[in-house]
């Protein structure tokens, strides 16, 4: 049980400082993994920025995600979902689309016109406050492969064990550190567990250390 997700983010960054991250990049999913994430770029003096992406959701469900998009590249289907609903990618159409502009409008929103942080080379550390099914990951993991970092760590506060699985093998590392077998849902897992807001997520990225920080540097 975690307090909060700051304090989440400060357990996860004394795990990530025992490991040689070299030049390290914190990449948070707005909105829960901001809070997260500040602790952990304050701790290792590295810039954050934003990973962002957004669930395509069934037209019979919404909740329930078809695939994802992160911003910039192509989506993902949950292809045996679709199979037996008996729908395909393009029946997505109008949603991809909606998917690409709330992407847009969150990054103007939120950075106001920052660039972007370099991640050609450079450890890229993807934090969320929690990990459900691993949807939203997976079209994360696109959309890092594109960008060439050296290696990527998933950082997660907790997770169910199917999910860590199966996303085990698309990064460097994983640490996760709550994986009951028996998991219901993230926010049961915190004592506080209030909708992070839009302010919140633009105070954590005016907070953390700015672009270049971090560069050329081997924590361990």
């Amino acid at each position: 049980m975690f307090e909060d997700r700051i304090s989440a983010g400060l357990q996860l960054a004394g795990h990530l400082a025992e490991l040689p991250v070299k030049d390290p990049v914190v990449l948070a999913l707005p909105r829960g993994g901001a809070p997260v994430a500040l602790p952990i770029a304050q701790a290792l003096q590295a810039p954050m920025d934003l990973l962002l992406v957004r669930k395509i959701g069934m037209p019979s469900n919404p909740e329930l995600a078809a695939g994802a998009l992160a911003e910039g590249s192509n989506p993902i289907f949950n292809n045996a979902l679709l199979q037996i609903a008996g729908l395909r990618p393009e029946d997505f159409a109008a949603q991809v689309a909606q998917a690409r502009e709330e992407n847009a409008a969150r990054r103007a929103r939120y950075l106001r016109g920052r660039a972007p942080v370099e991640l050609a080379g450079r450890t890229a550390i993807v934090v969320d406050d929690g990990i459900a099914t691993g949807a939203t990951f997976m079209a994360a993991h696109i959309w890092l492969m594109e960008r060439g970092p050296a290696s990527v760590i998933l950082a997660v506060p907790v997770a169910p064990p199917e999910a860590v699985d199966e996303l085990r093998p698309l990064v460097d590392t994983v640490i996760c550190l709550l994986s009951p077998e028996e998991f219901r849902a993230v926010g049961v897992h915190y004592r506080d567990f209030t909708q992070t807001s839009d302010a919140e997520v633009m105070a954590a990225l005016a907070a953390a250390p700015q672009a270049g920080a971090g560069k050329d540097r081997t924590w361990h």
